[in-house]
């Protein structure tokens, strides 16, 4: 079916990390790990719960303040912070960077998904269709433009970034719940499902949606990533282990 159109709530430490390994020196061969963790911290100035850092071609670290509703940004080399302002309510949820270092986050509480300019702080808002309240996390494809979840609102959908037109599939199970996305090397999205135990892809240019389910029946997939081969990892947030499919063959190792 396509149409156009209480949230749950991790709590994160009020820092940003970032690991260092030490020395560096990990053959993939051998699949050996590094001796040593080295682990620097910063402490975001403002409350408001950060998140989903993502860092830019300056090598920035964005983030979303979700609870406290802006944007910020934080500058190794000079360990400044800056915080830039989003409309009120937006309470953004994830936010990704394009190659212009425009800053694109999920308005998850307002219904839309804004575009940060960090030149001047202007923000455009892309409002979201009927039926999609909770825009939730975020992927650019191929063309630049972007897919996305709706977590509640138990949709898929993408976003043209030069016209603004958005195109949205429903989940064929009830209570779905997607959660997190990633696309594959054939430019297509691949999302958790993390209200039931399946994955799914979504077709490019037909928005037609592939359900995959997981062997486990109280598996919840939350996060996914792909890797060079096409297999796809993912994490069973319920059960603490993490999961392989492959797509190729079907297979699935736990």
């Amino acid at each position: 079916m396509f149409a156009f159109t209480q949230r749950y709530r991790p709590t994160f430490p009020l820092a940003l990390f970032f690991l260092s390994f030490l020395p560096f020196t990990c053959v993939a061969e051998e699949q050996s790990l590094p001796d040593k963790l080295s682990l620097s911290e910063w402490k975001v100035p403002w409350g408001g719960r950060p998140r989903d850092p993502f860092v830019d071609s300056n090598g920035d670290v964005w983030f979303c303040g979700q609870s406290g509703n802006y944007i910020g940004r934080f500058s190794p080399a000079s360990g400044e912070f800056k915080k830039f302002s989003v409309p009120d309510g937006s309470h953004p949820h994830n936010l990704i960077v394009d190659d212009q270092d425009r800053v694109w986050y999920a308005g998850n509480r307002n219904a839309h998904i804004g575009r940060l300019d960090p030149q001047n702080g202007e923000i455009r808002r892309f409002a979201m269709p009927e039926g999609i309240e909770d825009p939730h996390t975020m992927v650019f494809n191929r063309e630049g433009n972007i897919w996305f979840t709706a977590q509640h609102s138990n949709r898929i959908g993408l976003l043209d970034v030069k016209t603004g037109e958005v195109k949205v599939v429903e989940l064929q199970s009830a209570k779905a719940r997607p959660y997190g996305i990633k696309m594959d090397a054939q430019n297509r999205p691949w999302i958790a499902l993390f209200g039931i135990n399946k994955l799914v892809r979504a077709d490019p240019k037909t928005l037609a949606l592939t359900e995959i389910t997981l062997p486990r029946a109280g598996a919840r997939p939350r996060r996914l990533e792909i890797d060079d081969d096409g297999n796809v990892w993912y994490v069973d947030y319920t059960d603490g282990y993490l999961g392989r499919y492959v797509p190729a063959s079907g297979k699935f190792t736990r």
